[in-house]
């Protein structure tokens, strides 16, 4: 027997689902939204990269592509790696299969610590986080600080990956701008006084220092602790992204920001250095940062693959990987070298560039009236591609800019993707000169999804 006072629930369902099965169906209107199409509202900020449609064709052989960031793993010793692999499996097998931990191997942390000193910074491998690529540390660690609305800075253009997960998580950017010298100190104090007379804190400051993807510059290294110093006085922390920092063509490797100020937050990769298809990366954190950045990854992967990380720890121990990242910086300056050259013979009157010190990337600026965007499918058809300057910024500038990467093709092939570019320049100026602006194409502004080939 039931209480009286107590509600008499099994009856009441029991009665709402008399009801409902009685009730007439009510068939779905042809305006009503599919269950599988009942997205979160965050999604609307997830776009499809702009030019991806494009690299199907843009990755025939005939194409000669200056447009992804892929390494050139021609000169990694293929031979050995062959050996550590079998290695691995028959030794340690057991573990590198098995499921492993969500901060990542412990030995390879104690490894990356040494790999970062390189750059003046003396990490704790506990504070270390393996993630898989870097890619995946900078959307945790945007999943832990934002909120919709929430306010990012970044320089401008910065990388489309960043972009990417920064709009997926609804956040608004406020790009702040570089010179030849890089981010520019003046221009991110002007960027927080506007924020702050609008009540606004930005939660971080997003900045590749070194040889900067897309714009190829440098932070000058006397700026770099006037950077810190102004976003410490605005109590904004800062995001550190440095994937090339040790593939300099000068010979001189730059002071992290996280060797001056242990708070920033430095994001590191094995992709420039090592092999990118193995997609290992780390994130260097403070404690507290840590502790939610693992649970992130945990509701993410669970577990990241043990085997990779197992496998780049083995690289590092077994084979001479400062002589093997020197080896990929004197490919790579060769071909910066080749690209430069073509650009100084073939391109028009009009357009500018920069000289990278290292990296892989020259943005290019071309003469006004012409849309880099708009020319895209032309440059296609010519058998040459790019990446257009608008996908490295969330305010859809960028038009007359473009990003031409050097590394993964060999120098002949840059020379003569060079020319074919000049061509379709030549031929978009003639439109300019005839009609006052380049014929446009409409696609999509803002923010997109990453894909290899705008990484």
């Amino acid at each position: 027997m039931s209480s009286p006072d107590r509600p008499q629930q099994s009856t009441d369902l029991t009665v709402t689902a008399a009801a409902a099965a009685a009730a007439p169906h009510q068939p779905r209107t042809e305006l009503a939204v599919s269950p599988t199409e009942r997205f979160a509202t965050r999604t609307a900020g997830m776009t499809a990269s702009e030019i991806r449609a494009l690299f199907a064709v843009a990755s025939r052989p005939e194409v000669v592509s200056l447009a992804g960031g892929m390494p050139n793993l021609a000169a990694l010793p293929l031979q050995s790696l062959s050996s550590e692999v079998a290695d691995l499996v028959t030794q340690d097998g057991l573990m590198a299969l098995q499921y492993g931990s969500a901060q990542g191997v412990p030995v390879l942390r104690e490894q990356i610590c040494d790999v970062m000193r390189e750059e003046g910074i003396e990490g704790d491998p506990n504070d270390v986080v393996v993630t898989v690529g870097s890619q995946m540390a900078l959307d945790l660690l945007t999943r832990i600080f934002i909120d919709p609305g929430d306010v990012v800075l970044a320089e401008g253009p910065s990388y489309v990956g960043a972009l990417g997960s920064f709009a997926a998580y609804q956040a608004r950017v406020v790009h702040v701008a570089m010179d030849e010298h890089g981010l520019v100190p003046e221009r991110l104090t002007e960027a927080l006084r506007s924020l702050a007379a609008q009540g606004i804190t930005p939660k971080f400051l997003y900045t590749i220092p070194n040889f900067h993807n897309p714009a190829g510059v440098t932070l000058a290294v006397e700026r770099r602790p006037r950077i810190l110093d102004i976003c410490r006085d605005f109590g904004v922390m800062v995001i550190e992204d440095n994937p090339y920092g040790l593939l300099g063509f000068t010979g001189e490797v730059y002071p992290a920001l996280r060797s001056i100020d242990a708070d920033v937050i430095y994001l590191g990769s094995f992709s420039k250095t090592f092999a990118s298809g193995l997609r290992v990366g780390w994130a260097l954190v403070p404690p507290l940062v840590r502790d939610r950045l693992v649970l992130a990854a945990e509701s993410a992967t669970l577990c990241p693959p043990s085997f990779t990380q197992m496998l780049v720890s083995r690289y590092l121990a077994h084979h001479d990987w400062r002589s093997q990242v020197k080896t990929f910086t004197e490919n790579y300056r060769e071909r910066r070298d080749a690209m430069l050259a073509a650009l100084e013979t073939h391109l028009p009157e009009g357009c500018s560039w920069n000289v990278p010190d290292g990296g892989f990337f020259v943005w290019l600026t071309v003469p006004e009236g012409v849309d880099t965007k708009a020319m895209l499918p032309r440059a296609v058809t010519a058998r040459v591609a790019y990446a257009s300057g608008t996908g490295f910024y969330a305010d859809g500038f960028g038009s007359r800019q473009l990003r031409l990467s050097f590394c993964y093709p060999t120098p002949e092939r840059i020379t003569e993707g060079v020319r074919r570019l000049a061509a379709v320049l030549e031929a978009e100026l003639d439109v300019v000169r005839t009609f006052g602006t380049s014929a446009r194409t409409e696609l999509t502004r803002g923010p997109q999804s990453p894909s290899p080939d705008t990484t």
